[in-house]
């Protein structure tokens, strides 16, 4: 079967799978989400507005916290499509289509078979981490692409013997400049790391520093400084220090040998560090440590931490465990057996070591759900040669087939847990009422507000009665997950591996599709987008919008309403908090006393907020728009 995928083919199915999954309904709807969704496609247009591409703001205030690229590119699109959800979606569905194609070329060359390099692109193609994570725009996506792009090339100067071309090491120090500038440090920690780990074990320290010497270092690090640091420069220069901040104390006598008892000094309206400190320090070396200020995010424990990885690559990850099991374990213990690895183990070595970096990297410190994604596309490498070499064993009628009795297994314990899952959805469709046709999620859900600091933190607010909101999702869900994993192992045991493979993969679609109609029915929930198309006809430049609590919770209301200008009722906090302390911060923070004080003047004013949260005003307040748990409320009850 091997002799049917050509490389020319892999790309045709899988730019056929992108327009399909990621370049059509979703960059449509739903439309973009509170909080990071949408504060990040508001840098992004403020970037437009400013004509500065150095110095990013979030809602006219200085947002420091994030390297460029990603603001860089949606920027750039809006200038081509104009300013709206699809045209700042489109380039992270770009990145996800260049990260698909560099991890089929890696494959396909690492294994020497095309179908490889199909299966492993396919399969990360249905990761439904890196779907999911795709809804939202965050970099995480664009890191795997430049760190698969980096490690390619160096396994290119390994496949070159003792004399590597120059041309790889530029394409490294290029690859790791965009990561820097894509999601700082660790797009440098990762490569290196991952290298510099893989050279020990198969070559010893001595013969490390020989092998770095003949990789061009010279001309990666050139390459890397032309691309990286011009930005870093610029934003340290147009970004400097201001007053007298404070910065680390130790209440100890004697200096601590550890981070635990540190003491972050806040800063003070006039006397803030700049971008150099803040983001070098702060986002990077005191976030590792869990002593970030503000500290306004959560951490996912240890061990879901490393469950996720099973969760985001389903149901591939059945197979993971037989694929990292096929690495040269005793290479890590024995020099011997290191240096005695032919090609195809140094590429396994590589892989693994590629995919455990980030996840015992980020063992040590805080975590989010989506920090499991660098792992995602050499863990698909490794599933996508061992699938290959299982459909390969099968088909030349090997006796006995170890893999195919292996993947049997796999197929049954997938058809075991289908069938749960999808008598899971079966329950929750016969017993859940079906909502009327102008139902509310937000009055059905039963809010878990300490999980909101996750990425998906809304999901724990599911229950049984707002099950039949979804019936849609999960039909499609029950028929995917029972009907591909029964086809599959049906396949499977009638000794046809790579069909059983389509299927599941087809199966997978299925419930990506699933996955975001689920999502967009519990968009109004998330985003504030219903409540802008509500006001905005009527809506004057000198009406003031306001934000009760955090400016992410209503962040919707800045992007739909091009303004950079919405006041913060008591949410001085979050993004906007450290940034907030420059002197040309502006005015827009609000106490309860300068509203009442508003409330009352001639100016008309739309207050964003929760219900039940609204602090008291003096003289009426009217509801102009409601939906999704969220309410505008406004000093006037009748439009201009």
């Amino acid at each position: 079967m091997a002799y049917e995928l050509t490389p020319s083919r892999n790309r045709k199915i899988l730019i056929a799978l992108w327009l399909f999954l990621y370049a059509s309904f979703a960059l449509i709807v739903p439309p973009l989400l509170n909080d990071a969704d949408s504060v990040h496609a508001e840098v992004a247009r403020e970037m437009i507005v400013r004509r500065d591409p150095v110095t990013l703001y979030a809602n006219g205030i200085r947002y420091l916290e994030k390297a460029p690229l990603l603001y860089w590119s949606m920027a750039a699109s809006m200038e081509l499509f104009g300013v709206g959800a699809v045209a700042a979606r489109l380039p992270l569905a770009l990145f996800a289509l260049a990260l698909f194609l560099v991890t089929e070329s890696f494959a396909r060359r690492a294994f020497r078979s095309a179908r490889a390099g199909f299966y492993a692109a396919m399969l990360l193609l249905l990761c439904f981490g890196i779907f999911i994570f795709t809804r939202i725009l965050i970099p995480d996506v664009i890191v795997c692409l430049w760190l698969t792009a980096s490690l390619h090339c160096f396994w290119i100067t390994e496949q070159q013997g003792e004399q590597p071309w120059r041309l790889p090491a530029i394409g490294f120090g290029a690859a790791c400049a965009l990561n820097l500038l894509t999601k700082g440090l660790i797009g440098l920690v990762f490569p290196i790391g991952t290298i510099v780990l893989y050279l020990l074990i198969t070559r010893g320290f001595a013969g490390t520093l020989r092998r770095l010497w003949k990789l061009h270092p010279i001309s990666a690090l050139v390459t890397f400084l032309l691309i990286g640091a011009p930005w870093h420069i610029a934003a340290g220069r147009a970004n400097p220090t201001e007053g007298h901040p404070a910065g680390l104390t130790h209440p100890g006598h004697i200096f601590p040998l550890f981070w635990k008892g540190w003491l972050v000094g806040e800063p003070s309206y006039g006397n803030v560090h700049g971008w150099t400190w803040f983001y070098f320090m702060n986002e990077y070396l005191l976030r590792y440590l869990n002593l970030r200020v503000p500290r306004d995010y959560a951490t996912v424990p240890l061990l879901l931490f490393w469950g996720l990885l099973l969760v985001w690559m389903m149901p591939w990850s059945a197979f993971l465990f037989k694929a990292v099991g096929a690495a040269p374990w005793r290479a890590f213990r024995s020099r011997g057996v290191a240096l005695s690895l032919d090609s195809e183990q140094k590429t396994l070595l590589l892989l693994t070591i590629a995919g455990l970096l980030p996840l015992v990297f980020f063992s040590f410190s805080t975590r989010q759900e989506y920090y499991v994604l660098p792992s995602l596309p050499f863990f698909a490498m490794l599933i996508g040669g061992w699938l290959d070499r299982e459909a390969t064993e099968v088909e030349d009628g090997v006796i006995p087939a170890t893999l195919g009795q292996s993947g049997q297994r796999i197929a049954t314990v997938l058809l075991a847990f289908g069938t749960l899952a999808s008598f899971a959805c079966v329950f929750f469709l016969a017993h859940a009422n079906e909502p009327p046709p102008t139902f509310e999620l937000a009055t059905m859900l039963q809010r878990h507000p300490g999980f909101y600091g996750l990425s998906f933190g809304h999901v724990f607010d599911l229950n049984a009665n707002a099950m039949g909101a979804f019936r849609d999702p999960l039909t499609l869900t029950a028929v995917a997950l029972f009907g591909g994993t029964l086809i599959a192992w049906w396949l499977r045991k009638n000794y046809r591996p790579h069909h059983a493979n389509i299927v599941l993969g087809i199966a997978t679609a299925m419930f990506l599709v699933a996955a975001h109609k689920g999502l967009q029915t519990f968009a109004p929930v998330l985003s504030s987008e219903r409540l802008v198309r509500t006001i905005q006809p009527d809506l004057r430049p000198d009406d003031l919008i306001v934000i009760n609590g955090e400016y992410e919770s209503g962040s919707t209301l800045g992007f739909y309403l091009h303004r950079d200008n919405i006041h913060i009722w008591n949410g001085r906090s979050s993004s906007l908090w450290y940034g907030s302390f420059f002197t040309d911060a502006p005015e827009i923070f609000e106490t309860d006393a300068s509203m009442r004080l508003r409330w009352t003047g001639v100016q008309r004013i739309f207050v964003w907020t929760e219900p039940g949260k609204l602090p008291a005003l003096p003289g009426r307040t009217y509801i102009v728009a409601e939906g999704g748990g969220k309410q505008i409320i406004s000093n006037r009850d009748t439009v201009y």
